[in-house]
């Protein structure tokens, strides 16, 4: 914890920002050279083919930061990288990528399998507000070939025409068309950025809550955008829309702060990092105006794209982030009007801990579906988690019911669904794998942690706050059990260590490679209990009923609601 309380200065934040990318800006190419990283798509690169590239929009982002030190000597730097990125962008209407850029130098949009129309929208939005801020300081020519630029960025989010589904590029496309529009004179890319606003303000109203629900990562990336749109748009109409927005996700944010922890409680509809990472921490600190108190000015990881965008949270929703009692959040995130279906999303927070959960959710990587904070000097984490070969399983679903500190959950399997990805490698009935196994993963500070095993039962203790987990029904086809794991059959907990966490690991299979057919299991389905704090001594008794296609786990008193999952993997998807 810092001990400091004045004002940041963000001009010096930001120059120093620069700084410190002297190292990684190739004069050469006029771009900044950067090691190789992907999220696993739309790039045919390797690392081991090109361990450093040179990255678009992080290059169009470090001119736009140059241009915002306001130093004379980085002018020409800036109109450097420029020149180099809009001789990146396609040009030619005929193609399906017009108006977009490759994500790097070394590999053109032909080579992307598929390219990103995300970067019509991520680079049109340097780009305009370079223009729009740095104009002046520009060369006429450079002003003129940026507007070609960026209408032709123009043109492809409005052909694209994303729906309001999709946030953070809903609101990205908006900036990119409205401040075009208001800047070149465009009544028709003006009429569209508006029309944009206000579709996303209706889907956002009726769903009550931010499409990418509780989202660490996106929810900044929306508060940073729709705050450039109030900094820099002239427009009464779109100021009031994404004031109402702001206003909206900003309390969502603070409602899921827990400060014992010092964490963002779950659940995460989408999620990078299960603990908040130093530069999350920074923006909620700057966002805050030091409210929240985690790091020193020299520990602050700035990021170029929050310069100028007048990101602040509301006063009235500071005091939320300071709130240390005893509470519950329950709210839909999802609705579907065809059908009726809808998504809830719960969070349970006391002095000790704060558990978030989704009542039913596929268990993919990018989704904290079961996650809880504890106080412990330092955050630990526990995030139930669904394992093929290593990597989270997207054709799980997790399901659960609760009260307290008192759990049901049930993992369920899905014949088509996606492996890594939700859509990107979906599954055709069946999958190969040496390792499957439902864990329950802690990790953060792991001083004061313990874990012990007494077959289906196991306990752990976090800084003397105890929790008891009772695998309470399991079935799985029995031919995938080998020899020497046949005394696993009673379904017992084993404890894990990697480098940086602790499982409790509940294996499903182990062993040579092996087609998994779940069309071909009649059973396929596991129940369990997780009991916090007092309720691990006070838990109610739980009765499991396998009748016809259902399992059922129910408190026998009726006190807790009970939980009931289909024995047999089908395609019902969590939607």
């Amino acid at each position: 914890m810092s001990l400091y309380t004045k004002s940041i200065n963000k001009k010096e934040l930001l120059l120093k920002k620069i700084i410190s990318q002297e190292n990684d800006y190739d004069p050469t190419t006029h771009m900044l050279l950067r090691p190789f990283y992907t999220p696993g798509y739309h790039t045919t690169l390797t690392a081991e083919q090109y361990p450093l590239v040179h990255p678009t929009h992080q290059s169009l982002l470090y001119a736009l930061g140059l241009l915002n030190t306001e130093e004379p000597g980085y002018v020409q730097r800036a109109c450097d990288v420029i020149k180099r990125l809009l001789t990146l962008q396609d040009r030619d209407p005929k193609r399906d990528t017009y108006g977009i850029w490759p994500w790097f130098y070394e590999e053109p949009l032909t080579q992307m399998a598929p390219p990103d129309w995300n970067w019509a929208d991520f680079c049109g939005k340097e780009l305009v507000i370079a223009a729009l801020l740095h104009g002046h300081r520009l060369p006429e020519e450079l002003r003129d070939q940026i507007r070609q630029g960026v209408s032709c960025a123009c043109d492809a989010i409005i052909l694209r025409d994303v729906g309001p589904h999709y946030t953070n590029i809903a609101i990205m496309g908006a900036l990119v068309t409205l401040i075009a529009g208001e800047l070149y004179g465009r009544q028709d890319y003006l009429d569209y950025a508006l029309q944009r606003l206000e579709k996303l303000k209706l889907h956002t109203e009726k769903l009550g809550t931010f499409q990418e629900f509780n989202s660490p990562h996106y929810s900044v990336i929306a508060i940073v955008e729709l705050s450039k749109i109030h900094t820099y748009s002239v427009s009464i109409r779109a100021k009031e829309i994404v004031s109402s927005l702001l206003n909206m996700i900003w309390r969502m944010v603070a409602e899921h702060y827990h400060p014992v922890s010092q964490q963002w409680a779950g659940p995460h509809s989408r999620s990078y990092h299960t603990l908040l990472t130093g530069k999350m921490k920074s923006f909620l600190q700057l966002a805050t105006d030091n409210k929240l108190d985690f790091l020193t000015e020299d520990e602050l990881e700035y990021d170029a794209e929050w310069y100028g965008s007048g990101s602040r949270c509301p006063d009235e929703y500071l005091e939320l982030f300071t709130r240390t009692d005893t509470r519950m959040l329950e709210q839909p995130y999802y609705r579907n009007e065809e059908t009726g279906f809808v998504k809830w999303a719960q969070t349970y927070m006391t002095q000790q801990y704060a558990i978030g959960m989704f009542r039913e959710e596929i268990m993919w990587n990018q989704t904290r579906g079961l996650v809880a904070y504890f106080e412990n000097e330092q955050a630990t984490y526990m995030q139930m988690r669904c394992l093929h070969d290593g990597y989270d399983y997207c054709s799980a679903v997790l399901s659960v019911a609760a009260e307290d500190g008192h759990l049901l959950l049930g993992v369920r399997f899905l014949t088509k669904g996606g492996d890594t990805h939700p859509n990107l490698d979906r599954i055709e009935g069946s999958i190969v794998a040496s390792d499957f196994r439902i864990r329950m993963e802690f990790g953060g500070c792991l001083d004061r942690v313990s874990l012990d095993t007494d077959g289906p039962t196991a306990r752990v203790v976090i800084n003397e706050l105890p929790l008891r987990f009772e695998s309470l029904y399991a079935a799985f086809d029995e031919s995938l059990v080998t020899e020497d794991r046949k005394e696993q059959r009673d379904w017992g907990w084993e404890v894990t260590k990697q480098e940086h966490s602790y499982g409790l690991d509940l294996i499903i299979y182990a062993g040579q490679r092996k087609v998994i057919d779940f069309q071909a299991l009649n059973k396929a389905a596991f129940l369990f209990s997780l009991a916090i704090g007092e309720t691990v001594e006070n838990s109610p008794q739980i009765v499991v009923v396998e009748e016809g296609a259902q399992v059922t786990a129910s408190n026998v008193n009726g006190s807790l609601c009970g939980i009931s999952i289909p024995l047999k993997p089908n395609d019902k998807h969590p939607v």
